[in-house]
Order: C-alpha cells, then sequence, then structure tokens
C-alpha cells in the first residue's frame, strides 16, 4: 500500500494521542498544543484508501543540527502492510542532515539499530502512589514567578538544543503545576506536573543536584491521590534512588539512541523526561 502522508493539525495529533494511549503510553492529557509548538510541521499521518488516519510519526526538528523521532504508531489493523516503513523514511528524510534521536520500545530496539541508531543509554518509567521523599533543600516557588529565560536556560542545558516555543506552552498550560527551586538566590532546578491518562506525570524535572529534584518532587506530588509517574534516565543514579525512596516501582522502558554522534547531555542533572516522544 502506497499511503498518502501529510501534516497532522491539532484534530489528527488528539488522534495520536489517543492511539498512544490505546499503546498504554498513558499521555498527557494536554501534551498536543506544546508539541505542535515544538515543530507545526513535525507530526505526520498516512492515511488508509478512504482517507481514514492510518499510521503517524513525528519528525520534530529541534534547533539546526537535531531532530527526534516518536509516535511511530500503525493502526492495528493495517499493522504488516508496508505503511510504518512508508512513513518511517518520510519522517527519516525530513530530519535528513541532522542527528536524530529516539526513544525505543524494548521490542522495536533491533529494528532500529538495523537503520544505524545506537543506545546511548535506558531510560525507564517508574509508578506508584509515592510518598515524600525527603532531604530536598531550597526554596519552591511557582515557575512563573521566575524570568521564562533562566527556565529556558536551565532546560537546554539537559538537551541537544533549545526548545523554547515548547517549554513556553508547557509550562503554561491549565492543569500542569509548574515549580522551581531557588537555592542562595539561584535557580537550581525546574519541574512539572501534568495529569494523564491514568494519574499525573512528572518530566521534565531538572536540577543541579538531587537534593534540590527532591525539593521539587516533594512540591509536585504533594496532594495528588493518583498514581504518578516519572520517566528518568536509568545512569543517573540520584534519580534512580530518589523514586526508589518515595516507593516507585518501574514498569517500562525504553533505550535513548541516536543516529550520528549522540550529544554529550550531563544526564546527573536530567532527574526526569518531559516526554519519550519529543525527548
Amino acid at each position: 500500500m502506497r499511503p498518502a502522508i501529510r501534516i497532522a493539525g491539532a484534530a489528527e495529533l488528539a488522534v495520536m494521542a489517543e492511539w498512544a494511549a490505546q499503546e498504554g503510553w498513558n499521555p498527557g492529557l494536554a501534551d498536543t498544543a506544546a508539541f505542535l509548538a515544538a515543530d507545526p510541521e513535525g507530526f505526520l499521518l498516512a492515511e488508509d484508501t478512504h482517507g481514514r488516519p492510518a499510521a503517524c510519526i513525528s519528525a520534530v526538528r529541534q534547533g539546526k543540527g537535531f531532530g527526534f523521532i516518536g509516535f511511530y504508531i500503525v493502526r492495528p489493523d493495517l499493522r504488516g502492510q508496508g505503511l510504518g516503513m512508508a512513513l518511517w523514511r518520510h519522517a527519516m528524510e525530513r530530519l535528513a542532515g541532522r542527528v536524530v534521536g529516539l526513544d525505543g520500545v524494548v521490542a522495536r530496539q533491533a529494528d532500529y539499530a538495523c537503520s544505524g541508531f545506537r543506545t546511548a543509554w535506558r531510560n525507564v518509567r517508574y509508578a506508584a502512589r509515592p510518598q515524600a521523599v525527603g532531604g530536598g533543600q531550597g526554596q519552591v516557588v511557582p515557575a512563573a514567578s521566575l524570568p521564562f529565560e533562566a527556565l529556558s536556560a536551565l532546560d537546554a542545558s539537559v538537551l541537544p538544543a533549545p526548545r523554547e516555543d515548547f517549554l513556553r506552552v508547557w509550562l503554561s498550560t491549565p492543569g500542569h503545576r509548574a515549580l522551581a527551586v531557588m537555592r542562595d538566590g539561584v535557580l537550581a532546578g525546574f519541574g512539572v506536573l501534568r495529569p494523564s491518562q491514568d494519574g499525573a506525570r512528572i518530566g521534565p524535572l531538572t536540577a543541579a543536584d538531587a537534593p534540590s529534584a527532591r525539593a521539587l518532587f516533594d512540591a509536585l506530588i504533594e496532594g495528588q491521590p493518583g498514581p504518578i509517574f516519572l520517566d528518568l534516565p536509568e545512569p543517573n543514579a540520584a534519580a534512580v534512588a530518589m523514586a526508589e525512596a518515595a516507593g516507585m516501582q518501574p514498569v517500562f522502558e525504553t533505550a535513548r539512541m541516536y543516529v550520528g554522534q549522540a550529544p554529550a547531555i550531563p544526564l546527573e542533572r536530567a532527574f526526569g523526561l518531559a516526554s519519550f516522544e519529543l525527548g
């Protein structure tokens, strides 16, 4: 089947988010507005012969030399017909000449390796109705009370490229709890909790050190009755220790994989990822 492939708009992105929910990825309830802000042309949809959504993928450009693949889903009744590969090629062509990253589920990692992707580290999703971890230091304040430029600079410090447009929407979306922590008058971390299909998710959670991250974590989960999910890079031992101290358990994993030169990212500052769709 040769699918018609086009850019997905807001309505189609809502369909993609529903497919992600059906796959068990537990998307946030209001993720799509920030995703579109990141790259309005970065979400692709393949149609079946009746013009209905058949498969999707994201190929988001970040900065001048980086891109990220996500949302790679084929409608279950159309799998095995070449739709996914056609869409994959289209997405990779859109990111040609860039270093490309993705978070690959275990079942697909060998396929991505065949396309030239190499594993850089493992990400693990932890989940529970968590308890406060303690050990936090600093003054927690609303993120909106601080200059956006400072928050964006801290966010960019653990990324291959800045993502100001995405972050501006992510921080201000109704229902998102966005907090920052100050240490001796200096911004030491920030984090966001958002409602999701099941419970709530924390991400990003970026901090200069573990005490700052713990202060943010405890403030973000305060008053949350349902399960909390935190996607963290496994090499950050302090992040793993924080999740375990909260009583959280691993429930899902991916491999962060790159084709091209993997960027040097200080994972010791990354205590939680924003999403597996955009990194």
